[in-house]
């Protein structure tokens, strides 16, 4: 009885490691962290990709209270966690470039509460809905559960990681957010700046003309029309980003 005890610790050290690194990844990861996917669902994905990569590699049976396990609980978390806010950077430049495009829309005011980033402008939550379904359609889930397994063969579990290449490859993607912002939100941008400059050739021109009650609706109009029009080059540039994470992914397992 003793010995069945024995191997059932043994079996639950060897299970916990992936299991952590798998968690930490569904927590931070688009999609996966979502408030609609509760708790339950994530706790049951974590355990059904344990139970599948469980018998493709052998797993050290560490005790996770002991200095080395406390070592390699980090490591588990900060791979996990780390696969996740490659992910989220595409998010974060979706939000940036809404905020933008609704200021110069005059639509900054216009905002709403996402329980999983936080106060953000109208725009920006239809940007992220619509990044979601494209990465839902390109297949960016099954793709990135694919290299999550994979990093268990690529970062065993015990052995050392260049923790250094890692973050400085998060902070150079990172550049993303800015760049990607740019990209989405500059068409718009600068078709929105010339209306403007015409709305205050105009006001110049007749200056009884009240700048207030015509200049707002017009940019607001102006917005939806030229928004509507550009969605096309918008779901685009929101599929490459998601792509260039997809290799980004691929270099983080290559950093050793």
């Amino acid at each position: 009885m003793e010995l069945l005890v024995a191997e059932v610790v043994e079996r639950f050290y060897m299970l916990l490691w992936p299991m952590i690194r798998i968690s930490a990844f569904l927590l931070t990861a688009p999609f996966f962290s979502i408030r609609a996917v509760s708790v339950r669902i994530r706790v049951l994905l974590a355990i059904v990709l344990t139970w599948m990569v469980y018998p493709l590699s052998e797993w050290p049976s560490l005790d996770p209270i002991s200095a080395s396990g406390l070592r390699e609980v980090f490591f588990q978390v900060f791979i996990g966690a780390l696969m996740g806010l490659l992910l989220q950077i595409v998010n974060a430049a979706l939000v940036v470039g809404g905020q933008a495009i609704s200021a110069s829309m005059g639509l900054s005011m216009a905002n709403m509460v996402d329980p999983n980033i936080g106060n953000v402008p109208v725009l920006a939550q239809f940007l992220i809905i619509c990044s979601t379904l494209i990465f839902l359609g390109l297949g960016g889930h099954v793709l990135v559960i694919s290299l999550l397994l994979e990093t268990f063969q690529i970062l065993p579990i015990g052995e050392e990681i260049a923790v250094q290449g890692l973050i400085q490859l998060v902070i150079e993607w990172s550049s993303m957010i800015f760049l990607g912002a740019i990209l989405i939100g500059m068409p718009l941008m600068t078709s929105l700046l010339f209306i403007n400059i015409g709305l205050g050739v105009i006001t110049r021109a007749a200056p009884a003309l009240n700048i207030f009650a015509v200049g707002f609706p017009a940019m607001i109009m102006a917005g939806m029309v030229l928004l509507s029009l550009s969605m096309t080059s918008i779901g685009f540039r929101i599929q490459w980003l998601w792509q260039q994470s997809f290799e980004v992914m691929g270099q983080a397992l290559g950093v050793q």
